[in-house]
């Protein structure tokens, strides 16, 4: 059984359109119909239907859609154990919507400058959920806020930047107290379900700041565009984006010792792609060198 047909039937039920997976495989929407059929003729069974205008698979398509990405993740680790030496191939790595805009690009950069070869799929999401992806082989890694809890064992978690939290507030507002801030002026809330959301929950809770709350979102570069646009202020660590420098923004810091986000990158210890993750590391300790 060719892999690329196994490849192209999971891309297609991912992406819910053939047009959709050419483009990811970087083929033309006749040759994944192709591969699909080939598939399904050695399986003798159909695996995937048109539903309007978008594809889904078939009973048999579910049934053996977990075993197909099994067999696509065991085509990757057997591919990075051959290459242990020198990462190859693709590199699946989840990333929290701040990092996006903050550590992962300078890393990046440095990475694919020792590493051409290497190719890297990023999935944004929250930290909770990258945490689950990577514990269950679903990703490689992951950078996410230290989990409160206890690691299970064969995981590692190393640090890649501690991010305080400040009050961000229109610049106009600069040199104000902070407290005062979030207590007087509409306040945009980061949001509760994400653990760095929790962490801004509990130093208003534990300093009996009650915010006059008019949204909550989970997403740091939105918080900011909507703080720079006079909508209220917000209590979130200052993860410092390029993004947001021209912004007309003003941190204001919190009194005494801030509560510290801790972000940094979590991967499986003794997985084929611990090297991937390793060297991922190794270019995030040089651009903080450089820093």
């Amino acid at each position: 059984m060719d892999t690329r047909y196994v490849q192209s039937f999971v891309t297609v039920v991912d992406c819910g359109s053939l047009a959709e997976a050419a483009r990811r495989l970087d083929l033309t929407p006749a040759a994944i119909a192709a591969r699909v059929r080939s598939l399904e003729e050695e399986l003798g069974v159909a695996l995937v239907k048109r539903a309007g205008r978008s594809v889904k698979p078939t009973e048999a398509g579910v049934k053996i859609l977990e075993r197909a990405r099994v067999v696509m993740r065991d085509v990757r680790d057997l591919r990075a154990s051959a290459s242990a030496d020198e990462p190859l191939g693709e590199f699946r790595l989840g990333v929290s919507t701040s990092a996006l805009t903050g550590l992962l690009p300078p890393v990046l950069r440095r990475h694919y400058q020792r590493y051409p070869r290497l190719a890297v799929y990023v999935e944004p999401g929250t930290s909770s959920h990258l945490y689950q992806q990577v514990t269950e082989g679903e990703l490689d890694a992951a950078i996410i806020v230290q989990p409160q809890f206890a690691i299970p064992k064969g995981y590692d978690w190393h640090l890649l930047a501690a991010e305080p939290l400040v009050v961000l507030a229109p610049a106009n507002q600069a040199g104000r107290d902070a407290h005062a801030l979030m207590a007087s002026e509409s306040f945009i809330r980061y949001d509760r379900a994400t653990w760095g959301g929790r962490m801004a929950d509990r130093y208003l809770r534990q300093h009996g700041i009650r915010p006059q709350e008019r949204l909550e979102i989970d997403a740091l570069p939105s918080i900011a565009a909507m703080v720079a646009e006079g909508l209220g202020v917000s209590l979130i660590p200052d993860w410092a984006p390029v993004g947001v420098a021209g912004m007309p923004l003003a941190r204001v810091p919190l009194p005494g010792v801030a509560p510290v986000r801790r972000m940094g990158l979590l991967w499986a210890a003794q997985a084929p792609h611990a090297s991937m993750a390793r060297a991922f590391l190794e270019a995030a300790a040089a651009r903080s060198d450089d820093v």
